[in-house]
């Protein structure tokens, strides 16, 4: 079989590869977010950047609710620079691209920084899907599902 290279094969060669890296940056960098996001989200300031106005959440325990009720969370409460109660990471996190929308699923790790207290680490699966908007990503829905204790 005989491949006739023309114009046409090579610039969707190179499209491909120029939307793969892109997706790869793209990914890198939701990553990178959703990494800072956890080290912080015990600040209002995260999650004023990391969610859309029009946010729709589903919380482990099936309310929904938007962003405003999030940010409602905090009216009241001072910034300090006082150490979280709860610390949270993202294991196993995978991000996939599609165009200026992406999906991220995670295992959330919720550790109490209290060693001496009853609280023990929770457990919960989270899906996210971002839409990039003006070359920003944000979060415009938001799964989360509690893992029962082994």
């Amino acid at each position: 079989m005989q491949v006739k290279i023309t114009a046409g094969l090579i610039l969707a060669v190179l499209m491909t590869f120029g939307v793969a890296s892109a997706s790869a940056a793209d990914s890198d960098d939701i990553e990178i977010m959703l990494g800072e996001f956890l080290a912080g989200a015990h600040l209002e300031s995260a999650h004023t950047t990391f969610w859309a106005d029009d946010l729709i959440y589903t919380s482990s325990d099936g309310s929904r609710f938007g962003k405003a009720e999030i940010m409602a969370g905090f009216d009241g409460v001072e910034s300090s620079d006082e150490a979280p109660t709860m610390v949270y990471s993202g294991e196993e996190v995978t991000v996939r691209v599609f165009n200026d929308t992406a999906v991220a699923t995670f295992k959330l790790v919720g550790t109490p920084t209290d060693k001496s207290s009853d609280e023990v680490v929770l457990y919960y699966f989270n899906t996210g899907t971002f839409l990039k908007r003006d070359g920003v990503w944000q979060v415009v829905a938001w799964q989360a599902t509690k893992i029962p204790p082994e």
